[in-house]
């Protein structure tokens, strides 16, 4: 396998974490001039339209929800632009990307099988037992689903505080 290179999917969202983990990986998992082919995933969340405690549907006019559907792909744009500018001086390695619409959760796992990749990276939010149980856990529902290894990279926290938030 080292010598066609591996095929590695970085999911990337807005958040510091998956920048630290593509930085942390670059580091410390791709050679810089190996035969490897890191692919930046981005999610699209899905649109809300109804609320979960009333089941209320919301109508939008179009003109709202094409600004809406623009907003998403410039932050997506944005978001992968970032992650491709931090892979610059990778020499070998083939950089490419993708921009699923969907649930993180699922979206991710369902590209990483679909794909074939060898690794899965991605950062944690280090949320803690209250927000994990509201928000779920994205890195761990792929970690428990993802049928290719899984690399969780966590950001240290900042030295001097008390890690609470």
């Amino acid at each position: 396998m080292a010598e066609n290179g591996r095929k590695i999917l970085l999911a990337v969202d807005e958040g510091d974490e998956s920048m630290y983990a593509l930085t942390w990986c670059l580091k410390n998992v791709i050679s810089e001039n190996s035969k490897d082919t890191l692919i930046l995933c981005y999610a699209k969340p899905p649109r809300a339209v109804h609320t979960a405690m009333e089941g209320t549907v919301w109508a939008f006019s179009p003109d709202v929800m094409e600004s809406l559907e623009r907003y998403s792909n410039d932050v997506a744009q944005c978001v992968i632009e970032k992650a491709k500018r931090a892979c610059k001086h990778l020499n070998d390695v083939k950089v490419e990307t993708v921009v699923e619409h969907g649930d993180p959760r699922d979206m991710i796992c369902e590209v990483a099988e679909k794909l074939k990749v060898d690794l899965l990276v991605m950062g944690s939010h280090g949320y803690g037992l209250i927000k994990r149980a509201f928000l779920g856990s994205v890195s761990n529902h792929c970690a428990q689903n993802a049928k290719c290894p899984v690399l969780i990279v966590k950001k240290p926290k900042p030295k001097g505080g008390n890690g609470k938030h």
